[in-house]
């Protein structure tokens, strides 16, 4: 069973903010280079989710897990994703499809603000 992913933001109009999540993608690539990587934006810039997920059933996906890119479930995790990959087992029945929870309270995230904390204080204050 070939095995998808798709990292889903809420996308900007700045493009240079919808490239992180190619960056991250890319990443994604890097450590799971056996799945596919698919990216989607909820709103503002394409792709969207129904895109990306075409892509992974044309490719031959059968188990894709959506991955929301939030810090918290909010509108968009809470009722707008459900509703969306609601609408996409409409289309793709063939495709087994599982939401992953926001980002959220994951302690790796802890790390992650802790180590971006240190970083700030150790700066001058010129910057």
């Amino acid at each position: 069973m070939r095995r998808a992913i798709v990292l889903i933001d809420h996308g900007s109009r700045n493009k240079a903010a919808n490239r992180q999540l190619e960056a991250v993608a890319q990443a994604l690539r890097r450590h799971l280079p056996e799945r596919q990587v698919e990216i989607a934006h909820l709103e503002l810039a394409p792709p969207d989710l129904a895109s990306a997920l075409e892509r992974c059933a044309s490719s031959g996906a059968r188990e894709v897990v959506v991955a929301p890119w939030f810090l918290a479930a909010g509108r968009h995790g809470a009722s707008d994703m459900k509703a969306l990959l609601e609408e996409a087992r409409a289309r793709h029945p063939e495709l087994d499809l599982r939401l992953a929870e926001p980002l959220g309270l994951h302690p790796g995230l802890l790390e992650a603000l802790l180590a971006r904390i240190h970083e700030a204080e150790a700066r001058t204050r010129q910057e």
